[in-house]
This record gives C-alpha cells, sequence and structure tokens, in this order.
C-alpha cells in the first residue's frame, strides 16, 4: 500500500475541512483521478459517462479508493460491493456548489430574509440527480459534517465544503423527503460537539428526539389570506389567547392534532364572537412545560400536533372562518440544550459570550447576540417565514422588555453598559426598529404587537 498524504489521512479519521480539495475528481500529472472514501466497500469502480470502467484501488483500509478515469471524463458514477450486493451511486464530491456568489454576498452583508431558501434541508436536482442540499453557518468550525439515515450516522462519510465567511454545504444524492440528520462539528479548538440540529429545519422529531427531518415546504399549499381589512386600525379587535397543546383533549388525555383543531377551534372562536386567534409559540421546543417559550427549532411547527402542511390547514381554517391568527414569536431567548443554539459552533455564535449580556438571569436562558448581522438576519428572516409562507396575520413578540433593557433583572454589577453608559440595548432597539420595517415593507396588512410591562416610550 503507498505512503499516504496528511490529507488522505484526515479524510479516514473524519476532520478535514476541505474534502472537495482531496475527493472527487481532479486532474493530476495530465491524468483524471477519482478519489472516493466508502467505508465497508470490498471493491469501488468508477464508471464514465460514457460506460467507461476504471478499477479503483483501496489505498486505505477505511475505505479509501483512488484510480484514473480514462478518456478524462469528469461525470462519473462509482460502483461499490459490500458483500454480495453491488451498488451504484452518485459521488457527492462531484458536484459544484449549492450557494452562488451572490448568495454568500447577501447572506454575509445579513440582508437576506429569505434566507430559508438557502440554508436548512432543500430537496432538489442537480446536474440531474435527485438529492438534498444541506447548508448550515458555522464559521468558528473546523470541520462540519452532515449525517443521518442516508450514511449510517457516521460522520467521516459527508463532511461539508466551506463557503464564504463560514457557510458549510453539501449536496448528498439520493437522501430524500423524512430522512433524520443532524450536524456534526468539530469546535474552533479542536473539540468534538454535541450533535446539533438544524437551525434552519422545517420539521424534526418529537421530543425527547432531537433529529431534524428532511421536508419540502415548497410543494404546499400556502394558507389563504385572512379576510380583507381585518388588520385595519378602524377594525374591532378581539383576540382569543390559546395554547394548542391545552385547548382540549382526546381520548387517553392525548393533544388534539392541528388536523382535529381545525376541525373544532375556528368555529368555537367565532362563535364567541372573536375576531382573531393568538397561539402560544409554536415552534419546536424540547419541553412541553415551557409551553413554546423556550423554542429550539424556529422554522418548524412543532411536531406534537402534525407536520407544518397541517398546520397551514389549520390557519387556512381560521381565515376560512373569517378570524386573523397571530402567532407568538420568541426572539428574546432561547434555550441551553446541546442539541440547539447554544455554543452552536463551539463558540457563542448566536448568544453573547460574557453572561452579563448573554444570560437570562430569571429563565436561565440565553440571549440573541442582535448586533452580530448574521445572527440579526436568521431572527427577521424567520419573522418573514411566518407572516409570508403561512400568512400569520401578525406577531405578538415575546418579552419585549427582556431585550430593551441591559440591566432587565440584573442587579448592579451584573450587567453592561451600553457606549453611552445607558442601560438601553441599542443592538435590540436597531432590530426591533429593522423588524417593523420588514413587516410594513414585505407583508402589508400584517401587525406586529409587543408584550412590553415597563415605560418606554414608543414602543
Amino acid at each position: 500500500m503507498t505512503k499516504l498524504s496528511a490529507e488522505a489521512y484526515a479524510i479516514v479519521e473524519g476532520r478535514h475541512a476541505d474534502p472537495f480539495h482531496y475527493l472527487g475528481v481532479h486532474t493530476e500529472g495530465g491524468k483524471t483521478v477519482v478519489r472516493a472514501f466508502l467505508p465497508d466497500a470490498s471493491k469501488v469502480e468508477a464508471v464514465g459517462e460514457h460506460g467507461d470502467v476504471a478499477s479503483l484501488s483501496r489505498i486505505h483500509d477505511a475505505g479509501l479508493f483512488a484510480g484514473s478515469l480514462p478518456n478524462g471524463s469528469r461525470r462519473y458514477q462509482l460502483r461499490a460491493q459490500y458483500g454480495d450486493n453491488v451498488v451504484q451511486l452518485d459521488d457527492p464530491y462531484r458536484f459544484s456548489p449549492v450557494l452562488s456568489d451572490f448568495d454568500l454576498y447577501l447572506l454575509g452583508e445579513g440582508t437576506d430574509q429569505r434566507l430559508y431558501d438557502k440554508l436548512g434541508a432543500h430537496p432538489m436536482t442537480l446536474d440531474g440527480i435527485d438529492g438534498v442540499a444541506f447548508v448550515v453557518f458555522a464559521p468558528n468550525a473546523r470541520r462540519v459534517s452532515v449525517v443521518g439515515d442516508f450514511n449510517l450516522w457516521d460522520a467521516r462519510r459527508h463532511p461539508m465544503r466551506r463557503r464564504g465567511v463560514g457557510y458549510w454545504e453539501l449536496f448528498i444524492p439520493r437522501a430524500s423527503v423524512g430522512d433524520h440528520y443532524k450536524f456534526d462539528m468539530i469546535g474552533s479548538q479542536g473539540q468534538h460537539l454535541p450533535l446539533k440540529s438544524d437551525p434552519l429545519a422545517f420539521y424534526a422529531e418529537v421530543r425527547p428526539k432531537t433529529a431534524s427531518i428532511v421536508f419540502d415546504e415548497t410543494t404546499l399549499p400556502r394558507p389563504r389570506a385572512a379576510p380583507s381589512g381585518i388588520n385595519t386600525l378602524d377594525a374591532p379587535m378581539s383576540i382569543y389567547e390559546v395554547h394548542l397543546g391545552s385547548w382540549r383533549r382526546k381520548g387517553n388525555n392525548e393533544w388534539l392534532s392541528y388536523r382535529d383543531l381545525a376541525e373544532q377551534l375556528p368555529a368555537y372562536a367565532r362563535d364567541l364572537g372573536f375576531t382573531h386567534v393568538e397561539f402560544l409559540p409554536v415552534s419546536e421546543h424540547p419541553f412541553d412545560g415551557s409551553w413554546g417559550y423556550q423554542p429550539t427549532g424556529l422554522f418548524a411547527p412543532t411536531s406534537r400536533f402534525g407536520t407544518a402542511d397541517q398546520f397551514r390547514a389549520l390557519v387556512d381554517a381560521f381565515h376560512s372562518a373569517g378570524i386573523g391568527v397571530l402567532l407568538d414569536w420568541v426572539p428574546g431567548h432561547f434555550p441551553t440544550d446541546p442539541h440547539g443554539l447554544a455554543y452552536f459552533d463551539g463558540t457563542h455564535l448566536y448568544e453573547h459570550a460574557d453572561p452579563r449580556q448573554g444570560r437570562h438571569q430569571d429563565w436561565d436562558t440565553l440571549i440573541y447576540n442582535y448586533g452580530r448581522r448574521e445572527i440579526a438576519n436568521f431572527l427577521l428572516a424567520n419573522a418573514m417565514y411566518w407572516l409570508k409562507e403561512f400568512h400569520i396575520d401578525g406577531l405578538r413578540v415575546d418579552a419585549v422588555a427582556s431585550m430593551l433593557y441591559l440591566d432587565y433583572s440584573r442587579r448592579a454589577g451584573e450587567w453592561i453598559p451600553n457606549r453611552f453608559g445607558g442601560r438601553e440595548n441599542i443592538d435590540a432597539v436597531h432590530f426591533l426598529r429593522r423588524l417593523n420595517d420588514l413587516v410594513h415593507e414585505r407583508a402589508p396588512g400584517a401587525i406586529t404587537i409587543a408584550e412590553e410591562s415597563t415605560a418606554w416610550p414608543m414602543v
């Protein structure tokens, strides 16, 4: 067996930060060379687009193969033998990047209010091959792999490509809707982090399980819009606030599903004379007792009651009944669960590093860093996601007082003043102003409501 390079060892040990530099097809010494890492395969061949076949040599017992592809072909498939089975598969490392340079520009600028179309898991066809594109923001990670049902949850098999300031991406052929997945990362100090759920997942396992699930939300019909004028300043407003898991139960104390709720709740609210319903937070959350106020999956309607398409049908049922739908939205804090946003890439990415800024004393939760443009963009895009994709008619922003004041529920010495020496959180104020501007510009007719318990003027 030939002497291997440091890159080869990095691949088989699952720590290569740029797998496309080594794996896939390359021109070296005038030859077209293919390298593939297929653990457990006993034999691997590369099959060119014109049917030409090249046997790849095993260059490491862990499953690293390499060889020359005849005729200079750069489109190929891999034919691998596992025991008595022979499988033909597409190599993820022969495909072009998923994100465009313009995508990276907008993401880096923090102005892509539809970043949910790019980040996360998106079923697509690339170069004529069906699969799923995975993209995650982890700028301080040394290596990121996607693990899931499609690769035996083995982080060595699908290390991702780093793009821009730290967006990691990989198109995995034949991954599909319904696959469970997470991200496996090596942090900035070389530490192996807990598996992370996808911050942009559209669907997740029911607690206590925490995997994200590939879901194609582009195929779903949007709910019809609410009756015209329901949010105008001269229209009456009477709001029925409801926690979907507590309103009624069925059978053996089971939750009503989104479908059950669609059949019962709109008529109930209409008959009582309410013009609007306000859902306590529906974003995915790990703890039932939080009532949704400690979310880990902001883009995923909780799986407790069904799927995203069923939640859309619930919104549609309210609109059909002439009732507007408001949503409790929680951009003020998030829980410390290890599969979530906390210490996401081995650094304090979503939260402030200093606990005097980054940790809520009352709730033992973490506070978003509104001054980081990528994080502010993440939250603003989430607001627009609910308003645009689900036709939600308004957002009731939770715990605004805790966002506005740096000394919220803190004693002297337990908080850091702003650059002017004051107690106001200038970054949070700017974030809320941007939120209101975007709602008025991009979702005309929708409203924002602040849960604000102090005397801050003109909230």
